[in-house]
């Protein structure tokens, strides 16, 4: 699952049992959001510390996203929900335009890349 918020750009997924090496099977329970800006996932803690709390940044070098924390399923669901909640605003790239100091340029010029790409499947 992929989720773009004005805090950022997280990849969410189930992690794996045992130690998290590929190969070993899914912990359905347990999720895995990953980003690769740190900051992204240091914004969604910071947004909603009381959900996160406990939540650690771990970082992967080598990884297409380095940055991930893990949390049990029920706490994911809850952030999404919160997120749900937490909307206020009538034009998503302008408002993580807003939230720019904190994301970073780079990541609302690929929002506005990503509105793009998506367009020809509104045609279709």
């Amino acid at each position: 699952m992929w989720i773009f918020t004005r805090y950022g750009f997280y990849s969410a997924v189930c992690a794996r049992q045992g130690d998290g090496r590929h190969h070993q099977p899914v912990d359905p329970d347990r999720i895995m959001v990953r980003a690769r800006s740190r900051g992204h996932l240091e914004g969604l803690i910071g947004r909603f510390p009381e959900l996160l709390a406990g939540a650690e940044v771990k970082s992967f070098a080598g990884s297409d996203y380095p940055h991930r924390i893990f949390i049990p399923k029920s706490v994911w669901v809850a952030v999404l929900g919160a997120l749900g909640e937490d909307l206020d605003y009538d034009n998503f790239k302008d408002e993580a335009g807003r939230h720019e100091e904190s994301t970073g340029s780079a990541y609302v010029h690929a929002l506005h890349r990503v509105w793009h790409d998506m367009l020809p499947l509104q045609r279709s």
